[in-house]
């Protein structure tokens, strides 16, 4: 078998464990209670990132069984669902930080703001990456592999909570408050490093893998020391001050 055709393989196991690790981690607080949700923010965040993931599936599988020219007009579609996903999202964020703010200690509010917008900032390159190369297969599909790392901590955090409670005890803290993304962020880095890896050993390529691994990496650094910045304290106050919910 190919190599590239065994990462093509690979990725469309890896996004359907991806999505069942989702509907799992959100069945008790959403599919299980989609008729109890507070408003309509919570369906459109959970319809945008659900079908996010579903395309990832299925534009793997598309190209592993080498119907292309299906895969590309899916490909067109994404023009909207990405831009969608980021957009949503940010309002969705919004709307609940914003709800919870006066009661939570600034510094929690700038860690949660740190966690969720710098995501989709990620997101959103690795999409934007993936789209410049689409000529380049190898580049595309690799970036296309790297947005769904930014996105582990929602699922991961909710795993745990509900079947790994023991690491609640053992996660670092900020103000009282359990920084369980911490697991999630290692999940993602190990699993990013394993594809650097893989992609020197058969490929010797360093690129794209490696470059995700360092975005993603500085990420996660954002994320545990910019609530310690009082610059960020003051972007998060602009941010909830937008009326965007």
């Amino acid at each position: 078998m190919r190599p590239e055709a065994v990462l093509y393989r690979t990725s469309a196991r890896f996004f359907a464990l991806f999505v069942v690790c989702l509907v799992v981690a959100f069945w008790p607080t959403y599919f299980a209670r989609l008729f109890e949700q507070p408003n309509w923010r919570f369906h459109l965040h959970g319809v945008a990132l659900t079908l996010w993931a579903v395309m990832l599936v299925a534009q793997a599988q598309l190209i592993r069984t080498g119907r292309r020219a299906l895969h590309r007009r899916i490909g067109q579609a994404s023009y909207v669902l990405a831009p969608a996903v980021v957009a949503i999202t940010t309002s969705f964020v919004h709307y609940r930080v914003a709800s919870a703010a006066p009661s939570t200690p600034p510094n929690v509010v700038a860690y949660f703001l740190a966690l969720t917008l710098n995501s989709l900032v990620a997101f959103a390159v690795f999409y934007g990456l993936a789209i410049y190369y689409r000529r380049d297969a190898g580049r595309h599909a690799r970036w296309m592999i790297s947005t769904a790392f930014p996105l582990f901590t929602p699922i991961t955090d909710r795993l745990i909570a509900a079947h790994a409670p023991a690491l609640i005890l053992v996660a670092p803290q900020i103000d009282g408050t359990p920084i369980l993304p911490v697991f999630g962020f290692a999940l993602a880095d190990s699993l990013l490093l394993c594809l650097a890896v893989w992609d020197w050993r058969v490929h010797r390529r360093v690129d794209v893998f490696v470059q995700a691994l360092l975005a993603v990496a500085l990420y996660h650094v954002s994320v545990l020391s910019l609530y310690r910045v009082p610059a960020w304290h003051a972007f998060c106050a602009w941010f909830l001050g937008l009326p965007l919910s």
